[in-house]
């Protein structure tokens, strides 16, 4: 097998009539001036050529293999070609192209898992194009983990967005507010704290982790005096993270733990709900934040955003996060150090 880091990436190609095709053909034009690694990309190859011609640029595109990527990159962007109907209608999402789309995932999933590839790197989904291809799963997420299954066992993804030394991760994700206290469990805490803990020692090359957990009421509860799930949930989950051996606070009252000089104390935090951990990690790099699926057997980042329907076929769209989550993985795969807090 090649040195990891002669390996190229793997780009799933993501929705078709959304910014993730344009980004990718966009990155791959600044390749140079980027000093971007070789990546293939997994989707239609007529379909990116058509992109490509649309936004006016001027490059070609190569069918190709993961082995020969690396070599194809200097001159033409290397395309794992999957058959198929893919429509080049930008803002305009197509049930035709569903199928392609969760292929193109899998195909990535399985090049990554045997090592051709070395760390994944997904363009955003269009769900409910998906769904009328016969897609059941709540999400990206889940369906990479159900493809990572292997002896009946499938891991346990955890999300995490992470921006440089910043990195936070929301312990219940698309639920509803008031479905939260209920989904939160000590188990569930503890798990998601083992995972962020071990990801951070073997993926990002950090020795002594120190992480947080935020409380979930004001005040991390005041004693029980805003709500019980602090002292009944939050705290054991501590203790028992400390038990194993973790270096973990908490609950500390979010309102104070997301102050940058508080948060760069910690390797990585474990927030109680989704908008908890979004909203400052947004408000600190809304354009270069990178979503991190930890948990699976390989590295797979994605860019902090959607298919954007409206910059579609623009070239207008912000490469910021797409580059950063492609830097990322790089890194990640390099064992390179992490780098130093904003």
């Amino acid at each position: 097998m090649a040195e990891i880091s002669a390996l190229p990436l793997a780009i799933s190609m993501g929705e078709p009539a959304g910014i993730g095709p344009d980004l990718i053909l966009q990155l791959y034009s600044a390749r140079a001036e980027l000093q971007l690694p070789p990546f293939i990309v997994f989707g239609h190859l007529g379909f990116l050529e058509s992109r490509a011609r649309r936004l006016g640029l001027a490059i070609t595109c190569a069918a190709s293999t993961p082995e020969a990527a690396a070599t194809t990159f200097a001159t033409a962007l290397p395309v794992f070609h999957l058959e198929g109907l893919v429509p080049d209608k930008p803002g305009d999402p197509s049930p035709l192209s569903g199928k392609l789309v969760i292929e193109a995932i899998a195909t990535a999933v399985d090049a990554t898992l045997t090592g051709k590839c070395r760390g994944l790197v997904t363009a955003p989904i269009h769900k409910q194009s998906l769904y009328v291809a016969g897609f059941r799963y709540p999400g990206h997420t889940e369906y990479l983990a159900a493809l990572c299954t292997k002896n009946g066992v499938t891991p346990t993804p955890v999300m995490m967005l992470a921006h440089e030394g910043l990195r936070v991760v929301p312990a219940t994700i698309h639920v509803p507010i008031s479905a939260v206290p209920g989904l939160l469990t000590q188990d569930l805490l503890v798990e998601t704290g083992r995972i962020l803990y071990q990801s951070l020692r073997t993926r990002f090359g950090i020795d002594a982790p120190r992480i947080a957990l935020a409380g979930l009421n004001p005040h991390a509860g005041e004693g029980g005096a805003i709500g019980k799930e602090d002292e009944t949930i939050v705290a054991p989950a501590v203790s028992r993270l400390r038990f194993e051996g973790v270096e973990v606070d908490g609950p500390i009252p979010a309102d104070t733990l997301f102050y940058l000089p508080h948060w760069r104390k910690y390797d990585g935090v474990v927030a109680m709900y989704h908008d908890q951990a979004l909203i400052p990690i947004k408000t600190v790099a809304f354009e270069e934040a990178v979503n991190v699926t930890l948990g699976l057997p390989f590295v797979r980042t994605s860019p902090d955003h959607g298919t954007a329907f409206d910059l579609a076929g623009t070239g207008a769209a912000s490469p910021k996060s797409f580059i950063a989550a492609i830097r990322l993985t790089d890194r990640l795969t390099r064992g390179e150090a992490p780098p130093a807090p904003p």
